[in-house]
This record gives C-alpha cells, sequence and structure tokens, in this order.
C-alpha cells in the first residue's frame, strides 16, 4: 500500500497490489486505551489545530474500546479514508493474546491502484455539521 495525496482529503491510502473481497489489508494500530482517558485525549486534540485525531471507538463482548492512532508510526490504517457510499474494506476485531485489534477487510475486490475506503459510521448530527464529508 502506498500513502498519496488525495484531492479534496489530504492523505489517504492506496492499494499497491490487488485485493479479494476478505482478505485483510492493514491493521488500525495505536495506544488501546480506556474510554475516559479516550475523551481526555480527545479534548485536548480539539484544542489544536497542529494535529489531527486519529480516534476510534468500538463495542466488543460488551465492552468498550478506542485505539488512539492519532501519533505518526508510519502505520497506514490511520491514514484510510472515509466513504459512506463507496466503501471497499471494513473493520473487523480480531482478538491476539486477548487484546482486542482492529483490521481492515476487502468486502470486494479492490485493485491496485484504487483508494481503501471504509465507512466511519458516525451518524450524529453533530459530527456531520462539523464534517460533513462523514455524509459522503
Amino acid at each position: 500500500m502506498q500513502v498519496k495525496e488525495i484531492e479534496g482529503k489530504g492523505r489517504g491510502v492506496v492499494a499497491a497490489r490487488s485485493f479479494y473481497r476478505g482478505e485483510f489489508i492493514v491493521e488500525y494500530a495505536g495506544d488501546l486505551i480506556e474510554i475516559l482517558i479516550a475523551r481526555e485525549r480527545e479534548s485536548k486534540y480539539n484544542l489544536s489545530s497542529a494535529f489531527g485525531c486519529y480516534m476510534y471507538y468500538f463495542k466488543h463482548n460488551n465492552k468498550n474500546y478506542c485505539i488512539d492512532a492519532t501519533a505518526e508510526t508510519g502505520r497506514l490504517g490511520r491514514l484510510v479514508n472515509h466513504s459512506r457510499m463507496k466503501p471497499n474494506c471494513k473493520t473487523k476485531v480480531v482478538m491476539v493474546k486477548n487484546v482486542p485489534r482492529l483490521i481492515l477487510v476487502a468486502t470486494k475486490t479492490i485493485k491496485e491502484g484504487d483508494e481503501i475506503l471504509y465507512d466511519y459510521g458516525d451518524r450524529s448530527k453533530e459530527s456531520i455539521l462539523a464534517h460533513p464529508w462523514l455524509a459522503l
């Protein structure tokens, strides 16, 4: 996979080879943190335009989790862009040594050169007003 500038979006991830339905693409890697700590970090991140906020909240086995991938690490999962209308992958929780990890899995064939996209799933009115691209 390659990071590229995507017109109107900033950075994004493009397939350097084909992927097939059900195939692992990339891990959404970062710090697995408690929800209270996540909310504190998110508030801090929102105060500065120097960096973005790459928080992924999810529920697994009736427990809430957050992966904070805000730090630049060279891992590509954090740079996969949103598409509500044309996603080509989805997140999936996998357990590794009893720790939940998030991976992105192809939902259909992705050709070399295609942008990797998934639906962030945020439908709240507040989020869509702040980030209208979530509706796209």
